[in-house]
């Protein structure tokens, strides 16, 4: 029974000094400032109709982060962008009709380099709210949405 009482401490000391290790090996990574891995939304000069991604100049850049949210069935409304724009679904689904270069479905988790020029109209085909990061890399004075007709 003594015998037993003692390995059984040993496994305990053992698994004790374990923990111990691994904790101050995280630390030590902590202390190097390892940064945590990147994963890759996209990269692409082109927009996701083939236009090439242009940034506006003749005025101060400026960067405009917004969370755009649409109610099951709401569109946004047919507009184009003087710039280029960065969006990531958060959640749900998006419905972006383009005109002639087509339809497009992104849904959560995916990104997307939106259309510039070309007249487009989101729209939420899920049954919940759809909510997508928009990142607008523009130029001060410059409005992130314009107004179009199809």
């Amino acid at each position: 029974m003594l015998g037993n009482l003692r390995i059984r401490e040993r496994a305990a000391i053992s698994l004790f000094c374990t923990v111990a290790v691994a904790l101050v090996w995280v630390d030590a990574l902590r202390a190097r400032d390892v940064p945590p891995p990147a994963v890759p939304l996209l990269s692409s000069g082109e927009t996701v109709v083939g236009e090439r991604i242009a940034y506006p100049a003749g005025a101060p850049a400026k960067v405009t982060a917004a969370v755009v949210t649409l109610a099951p069935g709401q569109e946004t409304g047919w507009h184009t962008h003087g710039m280029p724009v960065l969006g990531y679904v958060l959640e749900g689904e998006l419905e972006v009709d383009y005109g002639e270069k087509g339809v497009r479905v992104y849904r959560a988790g995916e990104a997307v380099l939106e259309a510039i020029g070309v007249a487009h109209n989101g729209r939420n085909i899920g049954v919940a709210p759809m909510r997508v990061l928009a990142v607008f890399m523009g130029a001060d004075g410059l409005k992130p949405t314009e107004p179009a007709s199809r």
